[in-house]
């Protein structure tokens, strides 16, 4: 089962897209639905939200009166926050409640939830693949106005209280600009369905891997953003049991060229918690690679460079690598244990780098040399660069000794 996350701003047009993914076959979570489900007469949510802001919030029924509560609830940092804290428990759990009821034998399903304050409520990191619709102020403040007869003055509150178009594309891994017609709209919901959300389905639940690109493309300037939010995903995943994590690799080197492949490494006490880790890295998007368990060693022999001492104990560079199910983002997660060489010069081969710009030139020298050779084949290309690691590998512990670089 893929779970989605989905969200946007208050007029950006959420609801549209979550129809359009329903009628692709998406099982939908609507936040909005369980946020009136949990606050009908008679629930414990009405009757909380009567005691924080008083009767006159419920209509002459029973019912909430939801304009009268949100004249008070947004009227500043603090009565928003006692609403929250309210309803947004009760929405996590009954939300819960509904992803249980998915038939267990549907390992295809695609469960999309429609969460408004996915950003606000820091629930981006729980889901294998965020989706943000976007659309600017301006015109959203329109839609409300004229779409749902909203004064002006509310509507530019509730959007004043959301998260910024910022904070959203720091967790979007799919961006889509409802600025346009609805027709566009659904013409982006139609490929992004198609073209990744159900290729990245169908991979998990055969705990199939993408393939890596095949060739080096130009430093992406927003490689690091994108290895700050699998970091977080990852740490989320992870939990205790990961002692730090990582963006590793050359797309963590500013202003290097690099195989379009974000790499992390997830630092554990053992081997053991690695495998343990197993699962939830599945269910997070990354299906293990069982047949790579270890790392070629650097060091032809136990050596010391400067101040620290070196082995090639193969039992030393072992390893649990996963990878990415998701077509639009190829990842690689190296698991790898506290203190091992492996784990050690990942961390420092990236700061090495970043500080030695001629250095840089010289390994992005070996890596064309590697890409040209190796015809779009991962194996070979390693291969072909690993003369230059191993020399590479004294060097930086030598920089390392000379700068007093800490792991």
């Amino acid at each position: 089962m893929l779970r989605i996350g989905l969200t946007g701003g208050i007029g950006a047009g959420k609801s549209a897209l979550s129809t359009t993914f329903a009628k692709c076959g998406g099982v939908i979570v609507d936040g909005d639905v369980i946020a009136r489900e949990v606050v009908q007469p008679g629930t414990e949510g009405l009757a909380s939200l009567v005691d924080a802001f008083g009767g006159d919030i419920l209509l002459p029924d029973g019912s909430l009166d939801r304009p009268a509560l949100a004249a008070k609830a947004f009227r500043n940092d603090e009565a928003r926050g006692v609403l929250n804290g309210i309803v947004h428990p009760l929405v996590a759990k009954r939300r819960a409640e509904i992803i249980a009821a998915v038939p267990e034998d549907a390992r295809d399903a695609i469960v999309v939830e429609d969460i408004p304050l996915l950003v606000e409520s820091g629930m981006a990191p729980l889901f294998p693949l965020v989706v943000v619709v976007h659309a600017d102020v301006e015109l959203r403040v329109r839609r409300l106005v004229g779409q749902r007869g909203m004064p002006e003055e509310d509507a530019r509150a509730r959007i004043a209280a959301q998260a910024t178009d910022e904070q959203r594309r720091a967790v979007a891994d799919i961006w889509l600009d409802n600025s346009s017609t609805p027709e566009d709209l659904v013409e982006q919901a139609h490929h992004v369905w198609n073209h990744r959300i159900l290729p990245f389905g169908h991979n998990l639940s055969a705990r199939q891997t993408v393939r890596a690109p095949a060739h080096l493309v130009p430093a992406d300037p927003s490689w690091p953003d994108q290895g700050r939010r699998i970091v977080n995903r990852l740490n989320t995943t992870c939990g205790h049991r990961a002692l730090r994590v990582d963006h590793i690799g050359s797309t963590a080197v500013p202003e290097l060229d690099a195989k379009d492949v974000i790499d992390i490494q997830i630092t554990v006490e053992s081997l053991a918690v690695a495998d343990e880790l197993a699962e939830p890295l599945l269910a997070a998007g990354y299906p293990c690679l069982g047949h790579i368990t270890q790392d070629a060693a650097k060091v032809d022999a136990r050596s010391t460079v400067g101040r620290y001492d070196h082995s090639d104990d193969p039992e030393l560079w072992h390893k649990r690598i996963h990878a990415s199910a998701d077509p639009g983002r190829p990842t690689n997660v190296h698991i790898r244990v506290d203190g091992w060489p492996n784990q050690q010069f990942a961390l420092l081969f990236v700061d090495w780098l970043a500080a030695n710009p001629g250095l840089r030139a010289d390994y992005l020298a070996v890596k064309r040399t590697a890409d040209a050779s190796g015809g779009g084949d991962i194996m070979r290309y390693v291969t072909a660069k690993e003369p230059w690691f191993r020399d590479a590998y004294r060097r930086a512990w030598l920089w390392a000794d000379s700068s007093g670089w800490r792991p």
